[in-house]
């Protein structure tokens, strides 16, 4: 009998320090779970990367047809570019300069007519201020093209008179009116220029994007992540993750 009872005993025993025991190892379980998502983040991150992007070479020619040089700069190359910024800067400069000198030497020279030549400007058209440098009066012209029998051409002696009263003032009138249209002549060689330079600089924009997408093909293109992984039952470790990619 005392047999028994001491074995009952003992079993009692033994099963509630067991309780207390796993009853202790819960709580710090629960103790540990609410401390890790209450107080630590697990894991940071941040990336970094170097993704590389192909230029556009349509951008490129758009670029360097509205502005020389622009196309270049666009290729990340404008140690070329901007000599084609600056030479279309210098050539609209003296494409206004030139057509506002030409412009002046046209009132000049229909001033001129009018003051000494008995010229009415009104309603008269540039053949008009061409011939009457080269005839001394509208008689001498008109008897010139009734030779040639070219009576279409000969104008209305009252709407078109004009008389010199000595050739050196038909001279210097011929004068004025060929410097001016000589200011009007060379502004047709500048606008041909200006589009040779934006001709010029999509042609080398072109190379330059061309030679930019095949540099940065052959070089690596890289991402990196950095994270900070924090964990309970260990020290706070850093990770560095680094990638290339062709």
């Amino acid at each position: 009998m005392k047999i028994i009872l001491l074995t009952f005993l003992f079993l009692v025993t033994s099963t509630f320090a067991q309780n207390i025991e796993q009853s202790k190892i819960l709580k710090l379980e629960n103790d540990l779970k609410q401390f890790s998502s209450e107080q630590i983040q697990p894991y940071y991150e941040t990336k970094i990367s170097n993704e590389f992007h192909k230029k556009n070479a349509g951008l490129a020619v758009l670029y360097s047809l509205l502005l020389p040089g622009m196309g270049e700069l666009y290729a990340e190359s404008y140690s070329s570019g901007k000599y084609f910024t600056m030479a279309d800067a210098a050539l609209w400069g003296v494409y206004f300069g030139m057509n506002y000198y030409g412009n002046n030497k046209k009132d000049n020279y229909k001033a001129f007519a009018a003051s000494n030549g008995s010229v009415n400007n009104s309603g008269k058209d540039a053949n008009y201020y061409a011939t009457i440098g080269i005839y001394s009066n509208i008689d001498e012209y008109n008897n010139a093209k009734a030779l040639e029998r070219n009576f279409d051409q000969m104008y209305n002696t009252e709407k078109y008179y004009w008389k010199w009263e000595t050739n050196d003032e038909r001279k210097a009138y011929r004068n004025l009116w060929t410097s001016s249209e000589s200011a009007f002549n060379n502004l047709r060689f500048l606008a041909g220029a200006l589009i040779l330079n934006r001709v010029v600089s999509v042609i080398n924009a072109i190379r330059l994007v061309s030679k930019y997408n095949n540099r940065q093909n052959i070089e690596l293109s890289w991402d990196m992540s950095i994270g900070i992984e924090n964990n309970v039952n260990l020290p706070t470790s850093l990770n560095l993750k680094f990638r290339t990619k062709f």
